[in-house]
């Protein structure tokens, strides 16, 4: 795909049809059956731990990663990416299936599914240029904060049983229960935490996940044998399957249509619509749809700087919402590109989105034969293994780089993105991040325009020039936040001149806060008996005086091609010697 069309084109697989496009032979197809078992086993535990940790049972996670998986990948714009649960949702969808249950979570995702449509169909995966680092890495290492701190709960063992909203709330809680901390549940996630941390010194092929929950399950099994108590997935998550009958853990079925609203709600109950109901989860469908676009879009990103392919923006926006409208119909909760996932499917070899499809059978598999050993898995071990991943989307490296190495604004937008996203909502921090984000720039651009009197430089006016008159050199766009300044500066000027000479090829912008502005400086050159001579300007400022109806005023106003051609009305009328 040639320079920037990757911004704007939109077809339905543009991923696939690209690839096999440039043809698919056997080959390829071995390595992507190869990488799609590789990222399928991987995402089978990822699955599981971060559907429990956004407040659903964990088959919700499975049926996620199997649906949309698929669906994502056959529709979408990035050969690579692999979708699913993934980490940065916790945030949003935790709340939202404390207050409303599974069915209002899969409600708003739904409604997040239209959203990224829409924004697919208007051309928007352009706009992933102009959201800046301190803004991603501000609410990614406040997100990973958040979910660190709901996995402290089962780390340590302790017995909550309801967890506080706000974050200071929640510290409080726990520090109140730590003292009752459960050591086996304590001993089971340090080794499996040990084990993530000590694997990737072998330099294996096998990810560190598989090891490391293995390590958990078996000693947790060992410490149920001697009569501790330990949480697992069995002791905590039930289901009633079809024929009435309830069994333990993960339910071995495949996933099954159903309308969303008919889901459990709150307390097992159905949700009642209300205007209320439709409002917030309208503004929880907004969060997830914008954090969806812009993980997605930001992994694709990745992605094309490690294979050196480009991505189609809005095509993997529309695979995205098309994902996401259709898993919830199937009990998937919110899914987005997983970076992890995604970095390790293009490393294990993959070639297409057929790898991410194979991906998605693998872990439709593993829910179906592996369901029994599944409801095994220890939740201290899910939550050492959610801290690894909080840790790792923290990437602390690069926010500890930017805090020593970025320009204070850029400091200063971390910190409230980051700050904003722990303590109260990552909407708010996202929208607070690029508007202070904004202004910060604004304000550092308008700083960058200036004046200079060049009157006495002699490589750009030769000669001297008549007793009042000043030669200024504009640099800088003139737009409201500069403006006002640069004329306001050369107004006072005119108390005290006979004339002033605009040199003006350094202007590349005039808005209509500039034009304001020096419309302004004509009336005071007016009332004072100034006269003003513009010259050399460029293209822009020039078309937007032109659209104004600004002409030349006898006397007063004129407009020159060159500073030379206006300087050479002007030395004869300087005293010769």
């Amino acid at each position: 795909m040639s320079d920037r069309s990757h911004l704007f084109s939109l077809r339905i697989g543009h991923a696939l049809r690209e690839v096999l496009a440039e043809g698919y032979n056997l080959n390829k197809l071995g390595k992507d059956l190869l990488a799609g078992i590789t990222v399928g086993i991987i995402a089978i535990p990822l699955a599981m731990a971060l559907a429990i940790a956004s407040g659903v049972a964990p088959q919700y996670g499975l049926y996620t990663a199997i649906i949309a998986g698929f669906v994502i990948a056959l529709t979408g714009g990035s050969r690579f990416s692999i979708s699913g649960p993934t980490a940065a949702f916790v945030v949003i969808l935790y709340p939202v299936a404390l207050k409303y249950g599974l069915s209002g979570l899969l409600i708003a995702t739904v409604l997040s599914g239209f959203l990224l449509l829409l924004m697919a169909m208007l051309r928007l995966g352009r706009l992933i240029e102009y959201i800046p680092e301190s803004v991603t890495l501000g609410f990614t290492a406040g997100i990973a904060v958040v979910i660190a701190t709901l996995q402290i709960k089962d780390f340590f063992g302790l017995s909550i049983s309801d967890m506080p909203e706000h974050f200071a709330e929640k510290i409080t809680v726990l520090l109140q229960h730590l003292p009752q901390l459960s050591w086996p549940s304590l001993v089971v996630a340090a080794s499996t935490l040990a084990v993530m941390l000590l694997w990737p010194k072998l330099k294996t092929v096998i990810p560190a996940y598989l090891p490391a929950l293995l390590v958990g399950t078996l000693l947790a099994l060992l410490l149920l044998s001697f009569g501790f108590e330990l949480d697992t997935i069995g002791s905590r998550f039930s289901y009633t399957a079809a024929d009435g009958s309830s069994g333990s853990g993960i339910p071995p079925y495949l996933p099954y249509f159903d309308w969303p609203w008919l889901r459990p709600g709150p307390d097992g109950e159905m949700l009642s619509f209300s205007w209320q109901l439709a409002k917030d989860l309208l503004a929880a469908a907004f969060a997830m749809a914008m954090l969806g676009a812009i993980e997605s879009l930001l992994c694709a990103v990745v992605l094309d700087g490690m294979s050196g392919r480009r991505h189609s923006a809005n095509s993997e926006l529309f695979g995205q919402g098309l994902g996401n409208l259709i898993t919830p119909f199937f009990g998937g909760i919110t899914a987005t590109a997983a970076l992890a996932r995604s970095s390790a499917n293009f490393k294990a070899g993959a070639q297409s989105p057929l790898a991410a499809m194979v991906h998605a059978v693998v872990v439709l598999l593993g829910l179906v034969l592996l369901a029994q050993l599944l409801s095994y898995v220890p939740m201290a071990a899910l939550a050492a293994l959610l801290l690894m991943v909080a840790w790792n989307m923290s990437e602390a490296h690069k926010a500890l780089h930017l805090l020593k190495t970025a320009p204070r604004s850029d400091i200063w937008v971390f910190i409230t993105c980051f700050s904003l996203t722990v303590l109260f909502d990552m909407v708010i921090a996202i929208t607070a991040g690029i508007l202070l984000a904004a202004l910060l720039f604004v304000k550092e651009i308008a700083e960058m325009s200036k004046v200079t009197d060049i009157s006495s430089n002699r490589k750009q006016v030769e000669q001297p020039v008549p007793d009042g008159w000043q030669v200024l050199k504009i640099s800088g766009p003139l737009f409201f936040a500069a403006a006002d300044r640069i004329f306001a500066d050369i107004a006072r000027l005119t108390d005290h001149s006979k004339g002033i000479v605009l040199y003006m090829d350094g202007v590349p912008l005039l808005d209509a806060g500039g034009l304001a502005a020096l419309n302004k400086l004509i009336s005071k050159c007016q009332k004072n008996n100034t006269e003003l001579m513009i010259a050399d300007l460029q293209f822009q400022p020039l078309k937007t005086l032109a659209r104004a109806g600004v002409k030349p005023i006898t006397g007063v106003l004129s407009f020159y091609p060159t500073l030379r051609e206006a300087l050479e009305q002007l030395y004869p009328r300087a005293p010769q010697d």
